[in-house]
């Protein structure tokens, strides 16, 4: 926050952040201004330094706190020339919160000192997505699970980094938005958690140690098999005469090889499953999970796949309780009561709800203000894993600007890939679009599809402008009925590899 206040004819720049808040004052021939003890400060309890201070032609100044135990008397004043310098100020408010130990965006050291003015040589003017890290991580607490998770995370990346293992930090599922701190209401974002699931299955399988970060409840890798079909998994079973219980006959074979598979990845700590659930709880953990992948180097990969939303409520708006649809918790007070009694318990004026039937009064209609969820992931390049090769998902259901969103949010964020894909047509068919390159259009093939809906297989990608190779979105209604045979990500995952094999074996900077 900024505010201006004037002070004998000239302006004093207040800024207030955190704990902290700067003055910025101009440096000119005033004996007050130049000893830094304006005169108003006295009314705010503000005592005299012990000492002048004469600042230098066209520099800053930084001037030390004042002693409140012991007051000085008020310094001996030198005239000066006049100077159109500045010096900056800071120094701590009373906060009713304390800052979290792991969120707080200020070390001990640097809430204790004075920084000079930003326009001063030498020093920087932060970037816009480091203002919106330090100050989301600051105002929103961390989740009780980060500790834990940061734990498990750094010996399970340990261990494959001193073996030399590739490790993959995929995300996946919906991240919510809590509307209450005791949440019961929260907005969801749509997401079973397939893609991630599935892509972390054919990972394990090209050798990478994955990291699985997930939604609550959301598919998991090999579990995802049944634990969200259409048949209750107890569906695949049956009791044997001894008592014991067995896998049907027809479903036995492919039970075994997702068993097998789970197993061997459990045996050899090749998966760690980690589970969020807000949106806040999510960008924690990614940020966590990500600095501690920096010592991989080019070997550790993101594959961002989660459902990410993109507004939220901030906590200094959102209620502590369940927010209440009536106002029967109040109809006790003396208050509500007698306006009861008056006949004054509702709004005259209402509205009819979309033209639906009663009408409703504006009284009883819940208005919810989202703040934009600030746009802080190209700081997962420039900061928080600046080797690593980065790749992030973008959905839309439009597809005239599915490529141009792409592209925007590649240029935005400066990931290595950015994979569109459109709601409709998620399962059949990707684009690859990378700096540098053509946008590529990951397809299954014919062969592995099933008969489309018209039932005439020619059809199936007409709208492709040449089927797999096509520079086109897929028709949707040109699709077959049902999911493909072969699994999209069985196509996407070889295709990352590839790309990430050429990541780790391109030639680098050296830092001087």
């Amino acid at each position: 926050m900024v505010s201006m206040i004037s002070y004998g004819g000239m302006t004093i720049e207040i800024k207030f952040i955190s704990q902290h808040f700067t003055k910025k004052i101009p440096l000119i021939n005033d004996p007050i201004i130049r000893a830094g003890v304006p005169d108003c400060w006295g009314t705010h309890g503000i005592k005299p330094f012990s000492s002048p201070i004469t600042p230098p032609t066209n520099a800053g100044v930084l001037v030390p706190e004042p002693s409140l135990a012991n007051p000085a008397p008020p310094p001996q004043l030198t005239p000066t020339p006049p100077s159109s310098s500045t010096f900056t100020l800071s120094f701590k408010l009373p906060d009713s919160r304390p800052p979290s130990p792991t969120s707080s965006i200020f070390s001990s050291t640097s809430q204790d000192t004075m920084t000079t003015s930003s326009s001063m040589p030498g020093s920087a003017r932060p970037h816009p997505a480091d203002v919106a890290e330090r100050d989301y991580f600051s105002e929103n607490p961390p989740p009780a699970t980060l500790a834990t998770h940061t734990s498990l995370a750094q010996a399970f990346i340990d261990m494959h980094a001193a073996a030399g293992r590739r490790v993959v930090l995929v995300t996946s599922g919906g991240t919510t938005v809590p509307l209450e701190r005791q949440t019961v209401r929260f907005i969801d974002n749509f997401s079973a958690g397939t893609r991630g699931a599935t892509s972390a299955e054919y990972f394990l399988e090209a050798g990478y140690a994955v990291i699985f970060l997930h939604r609550q409840f959301s598919l998991q890798p090999y579990s995802r098999h049944y634990s969200h079909a259409t048949d209750c998994v107890l569906d695949f079973l049956h009791e044997g005469p001894d008592g014991s219980v067995l896998a049907n006959e027809e479903c036995r074979e492919k039970m075994v090889t997702v068993l097998r598979r789970y197993r061997s990845a459990r045996a050899r700590n090749l998966l760690l499953t980690l589970p969020f659930t807000t949106i806040t709880d999510y960008l924690f953990v990614l940020r966590a999970i990500a600095q501690l992948m920096r010592p991989l180097g080019p070997r550790g990969l993101l594959y961002l796949a989660a459902a990410v939303s993109d507004f939220f409520v901030p906590p200094e708006r959102m209620q502590e309780h369940k927010i209440q649809s009536t106002n029967a918790t109040d109809a006790n007070t003396p208050e509500i009561r007698g306006s009861e009694e008056r006949g004054e318990g509702e709004e005259e004026e209402a509205f009819d709800n979309f033209d639906s039937s009663p009408s409703v009064p504006r009284s009883k209609r819940l208005i919810v203000d989202l703040d934009p969820v600030p746009k802080f992931l190209k700081n997962l390049v420039d900061g928080w894993a600046p080797e690593g090769m980065i790749v992030s998902f973008k959905l839309e259901t439009d597809p005239s600007i599915l490529v141009r969103k792409a592209k925007y949010s590649l240029d935005r964020y400066q990931h290595h890939l950015v994979i569109g894909n459109l709601l409709a047509t998620r399962k059949w068919e990707v684009v690859f679009v990378a700096p540098g390159s053509k946008d590529r259009w990951i397809r299954v093939p014919r062969s592995k599809r099933k008969r489309t809906i018209s039932g005439v297989e020619d059809l199936v990608g007409a709208a492709a402008r040449g089927g797999e190779i096509g520079d086109e979105p897929l028709d949707p209604t040109e699709l077959p009925d049902g999911e493909p045979e072969l699994e999209i990500e069985s196509l996407i995952i070889p295709a990352v590899e590839a790309l990430h094999t050429a990541h780790i074996h391109a030639p680098r900077k050296r830092e001087v």
